[in-house]
């Protein structure tokens, strides 16, 4: 059969003619400034090994009796029921250990992101009430601490018997302008009572309720601006009567300083000298560890710049938070001193820091006239092989302050008792992770 004449009879079909198109093109384009309603699973929002999760499993088996039993509103009884403290103690927690210290921006990202929606599930949180718990739960996180330490020792993942001091030198929440000789101080002191006093007769000669309220915040400004100047001055006077304790041995060193002055923003803090070799006000924290666990056992922020000194009084808390004397104490060559050595050596604890070189070139490691005992021990210790290799354990502290600094550690309160307060947040949550890590590695 032909194939060629099967469609020679069907009609040529006309192409169509192009067509103009008008208008612009309709499209579905992003609109991101409306509202919608999600349906969301909070459970799904983090990974089954999220930190978070690990700190929320720490804080559910807490007990928060004491904070509960504070709470006024009960079942069968009028009240709007506040906050757990148990969400309140989580939040801080995985805050720190992101490096958020604000409660403003805790309270926006409580709304944002994924970790802390999870954790509020559903509760609603307001800064006021986040900064109000941050810095009034000193006591309770003392205690944490200390039983967190207990805990890990029960366990066998630390051993208390060697521990290791270091000091870490956070800047503090003053200026440097806001510090004051004696002179600015009572000029100062003088202008704050006028304030005051007038304040106070203003509120109660004004009839109108608002003005008067207003007035009040004024007043109340005004007697805690009174109250801190009065605290510089009696700072000050102990700045000066340390200085004067100083310049009967060293009077020449005591002659070429320039004249003491206090802060007028945090009446506790000192200019200290920082790791980069400039001065700021700051606090130096001292850090007591588990030596080669980095786990943290107890923190003291101090006023004073220099680690000589400080040995001692941290020896004063050890044993009431871990129920125990240490045999071994590790510590770098700022704190030595000879009396601390001694009052060691007395309670059996043996010592080990780094001796003071001299400027002669003498040998550090060789006995002294005056040394005691103890003295002649440490000295003895750390010229063996055994000491300087037992001392190398002591560098390891120092990740706990690297991990400090990735977390931005920075102070946003004021006054020794708050920056305590902040610094256990920081010491407990290093330990809650650290502590996981180390019970994962002897499982």
């Amino acid at each position: 059969m032909d194939r060629k004449g099967l469609f020679e009879d069907l009609p040529e079909t006309e192409l169509p003619a192009e067509r103009v198109l008008q208008g612009k093109p309709r499209l579905r384009e992003p609109v991101r400034d409306q509202i919608e309603l999600r349906a969301v699973d909070l459970e799904s929002l983090i990974g089954s090994d999220h930190p978070a999760r690990l700190i929320w499993a720490y804080v559910e088996k807490l007990d928060l009796s004491m904070l509960e039993d504070a709470i006024k509103a009960r079942e069968g009884r009028p009240g709007y029921p506040p906050i757990t403290p148990r969400l309140m103690m989580g939040l801080w927690l995985y805050a720190t250990s992101q490096g958020v210290g604000s409660a403003r921006v805790l309270e926006h990202l409580c709304e944002s992101e994924d970790a802390y929606r999870w954790m509020c599930g559903g509760v609603s949180v307001n800064y006021h009430t986040l900064s109000d718990f941050r810095t009034s739960q000193g006591e309770l996180l003392d205690r944490l601490l200390a039983e967190n330490v207990a805990a890990l020792a029960s366990a066998g993942v630390i051993d208390l018997s060697s521990l290791t001091q270091d000091g870490i030198k956070v800047r503090a929440a003053a200026g440097a302008a806001s510090f004051r000789r004696r002179k600015t101080l009572e000029h100062h002191l003088e202008v704050a009572r006028a304030l005051v006093e007038e304040l106070k007769r203003e509120v109660d000669e004004d009839p109108a309720a608002s003005s008067k309220r207003a007035r009040a915040a004024h007043e109340r400004a005004a007697r805690e601006r009174l109250a801190r100047v009065q605290s510089a001055l009696q700072q000050l006077g102990e700045v000066e009567a340390l200085r004067k304790k100083r310049a009967k041995t060293n009077r020449k060193e005591t002659e070429k300083q320039k004249e003491p002055r206090a802060s007028t923003t945090d009446p506790q803090v000192r200019n200290l000298k920082m790791a980069d070799g400039g001065f700021r006000p700051a606090y130096n924290v001292q850090v007591v560890s588990v030596a080669g666990e980095q786990i943290v056992v107890a923190v003291d922020p101090v006023t004073t710049g220099s680690d000589r000194g400080q040995i001692a009084a941290m020896l004063d808390q050890i044993p009431s938070r871990t129920g125990q004397v240490p045999q071994r104490y590790l510590a770098d060559g700022g704190f030595t001193k000879a009396e601390d050595i001694e009052r060691a050596h007395g309670e059996k604890i043996a010592v080990y820091c780094p001796p003071i070189r001299s400027k002669h070139g003498g040998d550090p490691y060789a006995p002294h006239r005056k040394d005691g005992p103890g003295v002649l021990a440490w000295r003895a210790r750390m010229a063996s092989e055994y000491g300087q290799a037992f001392y190398k354990l002591r560098s390891l502290c120092e990740c706990i302050h690297g991990r400090w600094r990735n977390w931005n550690i920075r102070l946003t309160v004021r006054g020794r008792l708050k920056v305590k307060a902040a610094m256990l947040w920081n010491a407990l949550a290093n330990n809650i992770l650290q502590g996981h890590r180390l019970m994962q590695a002897t499982a």
